[in-house]
């Protein structure tokens, strides 16, 4: 108060003086918790706990630095998440509440929603597993970045590749490519998928899109793996094909692939993209070998 009666704000250096005092004592907390950590670990049982599970919350304790406070969230996100995918975790039980800390602290941190959403709902061992919470994860983005359109991207591919539900995919695509700047292949894809549904070649053309836009490498040799595993699917599915016409035609299956080339099915040995020979499985139809380096898991 100065005389008069009249409140003044505290002076920038006070501010300061808080924040670091504040920061001090979230630092002051790690060689606690490192401690605790390394007690529990050695009962086999590391307690994973958020302190302050409200965004909303750190927000008003980070006086004004909730920019900040978002990236050292965001950076905890990755960093357990990355534990978790390198421990072969099928449990992702604080990655949802990190998630949501993170993005009430800086509702425009665009990176949280897109990679979050791809945590979330990627299949376990890889991801959570849970596409539902990705797409609630990226309506919440849109809902505070309403002209970002490849949000809407990334929910149609979520729609399409982990629910199989080609209409509602179509429809985000559509959604997307109404926003402004919107890239215009957006309307494409919205008439294939509507059109075609879950064939080989839409996935293609989604997943070549992806490899062109790439923001890292990561997810650019994500791209590249799933597009390689189409190849070889479309390339077994010839293969079968030609392995039910050597049944019919010669009267017993084929055991291997030298059989269809010796009877001019097959020019030479069919290899997969990886380079390693194709097989036929104890079913009688195309299979990989243990040496291929394909993934056809990454498709299911």
């Amino acid at each position: 108060m100065i005389p008069g009666g009249v409140a003044v704000s505290p002076a920038p250096s006070v501010r300061r003086v808080c924040w670091l005092l504040l920061v001090a004592g979230f630092l002051a907390l790690v060689p606690l918790q490192r401690r605790i950590d390394r007690e529990l670990a050695a009962q086999g049982q590391i307690a994973e706990v958020l302190y302050i599970p409200s965004g909303r919350i750190l927000r008003r304790l980070s006086l004004g630095h909730e920019g900040l406070l978002a990236n050292i969230y965001w950076t905890r996100v990755v960093q357990y998440f990355g534990r978790k995918r390198l421990g072969h975790a099928t449990r992702f039980e604080l990655l949802g509440p990190l998630l949501r800390i993170t993005t009430d602290l800086d509702p425009q941190l665009v990176i949280a929603y897109r990679f979050g959403a791809i945590f979330l709902a990627e299949k376990a061992p890889g991801g959570a597993g849970q596409p539902a919470e990705a797409l609630h994860l990226l309506r919440r983005g849109i809902v505070a970045n309403p002209d970002y359109w490849r949000l809407w991207q990334d929910i149609g591919f979520i729609y399409y590749w982990d629910l199989k539900d080609y209409a509602s995919a179509a429809r985000a695509f559509q959604t997307g490519s109404e926003r402004p700047g919107a890239a215009v292949w957006m309307k494409a894809l919205a008439a294939t998928v509507a059109a075609a549904g879950g064939q080989i070649q839409t996935s293609r053309l989604l997943w070549s899109e992806i490899y062109r836009q790439a923001e890292n490498e990561s997810m650019r040799r994500s791209a590249a793996e799933h597009l390689l595993a189409l190849q070889a699917q479309e390339e077994m599915e010839k293969l079968n094909r030609l392995l039910m016409q050597y049944r019919e035609r010669e009267g017993r299956e084929a055991r291997a692939f030298r059989e269809l080339v010796a009877a001019r099915y097959l020019s030479g040995l069919p290899r997969d993209p990886s380079g390693a020979p194709y097989g036929v499985g104890p079913d009688g139809r195309a299979a990989l070998a243990p040496a291929s380096k394909i993934d056809l898991r990454l498709l299911q």
